[in-house]
């Protein structure tokens, strides 16, 4: 089957750039959301280390790759129009009951249920793409499901904890990750979408579990670094709990080149509001190879979360070399 982003570019030229996007979760959610009105050339590859909720029940249970980020991902290239609005809303419904289907998302049993009758995660989720009207496609940036172990400070002793859950939890602060297992077959769509991507796009996201595990899939991370595609850090807006605390814009620039010492960066995108030492922020994204923009992109009430339209517009200025 034809995927869904080579199906909206049958027969005219996709509008906008070849845009890759990485990350998990809400973050990724938040990218998505802006990148789907500034093109229709939109591939996302999500993280797969998911081991809470109602995806780790259903991980556990059925040894299926984790379906949560990839639903919300799917959520987030819904269109605005009723169709997009209502499959939106139901794929992210979650049952409230006192027994086994208690907060299972509809979006990850329909997902699981396809990859069980399809045998083929991919496949499943462009028939997903395909329901939704999703204006893109979502890839797992690997075949099988992984677990994240990470290193994690306190009071000056390093322990180590794994799972993604545990790393989001566990008192201090996390200093680095690896993936078990350490070499995992990355899907060779996620590979190639990245090979023709004009751009990558890193986070917003779980600085720890969400974006840099896509830097410790070898085959993927190899990918990153040979694209010739220009490569984004879209930062976030305020300090992980649990992962992030007490963190500067700059301090995760720090850490993404600790993970990918050899990858470079064209552009880091900075809120104003968040950046309080600019010449450190600026200092970091030079050792990355790259310049900083800054620009008013949060939610206008004040809360932690990106606008999708601010983003979607420095985004798009961004790519045509407005910015």
């Amino acid at each position: 089957m034809p995927s869904v982003a080579a199906s909206a570019g049958s027969g005219k030229r996709p509008r906008g750039p070849r845009v890759v996007a990485l990350g998990g979760g809400h973050g990724l959610y938040a990218s998505l959301s802006a990148l789907r009105s500034v093109t229709d050339a939109l591939t996302a590859v999500v993280t797969v280390a998911d081991d809470g909720g109602s995806s780790g029940r259903l991980r556990r249970e059925l040894g299926v790759l984790p379906p949560g980020d990839l639903r919300m991902a799917l959520a987030a290239l819904c269109g605005d129009d009723e169709w997009g609005i209502t499959w939106s809303e139901v794929v992210q419904h979650r049952f409230r009951s006192e027994g086994e289907l208690h907060g299972h998302a509809v979006g990850n049993l329909l997902i699981v249920a396809l990859w069980e009758l399809l045998g083929d995660p991919v496949a499943g989720l462009d028939w997903v793409g395909r329901l939704l009207g999703a204006q893109g496609r979502v890839l797992p940036m690997a075949s099988v499901p992984l677990d994240i172990v990470a290193e994690v400070e306190l009071d000056g002793v390093i322990s180590t904890v794994r799972g993604q859950v545990a790393c989001a939890l566990t008192p201090g602060r996390v200093q680095a990750v690896s993936l078990v297992p350490e070499d995992p077959p990355a899907r060779p769509e996620a590979i190639e979408a990245v090979l023709e991507a004009d751009w990558v796009v890193f986070g917003p996201g779980s600085w720890f579990t969400s974006v840099l595990p896509h830097l410790k899939v070898p085959e993927l991370a190899r990918a990153l670094h040979e694209t010739r595609a220009r490569r984004l850090v879209t930062l976030n807006l305020a300090p992980q709990a649990g992962e992030t605390d007490d963190f500067s814009p700059q301090q995760h620039l720090e850490v993404l080149r600790q993970h990918a010492p050899d990858l470079t960066v064209d552009v880091i995108l900075a809120d104003t509001g968040v950046v309080d030492d600019l010449d450190a922020l600026e200092k970091a994204a030079a050792a990355l190879g790259g310049r900083t923009v800054l620009a008013d992109v949060a939610a206008a009430d004040g809360s932690p979360r990106h606008d999708p339209r601010r983003l979607a517009s420095v985004l798009d200025e961004i790519f045509l070399q407005k910015r």
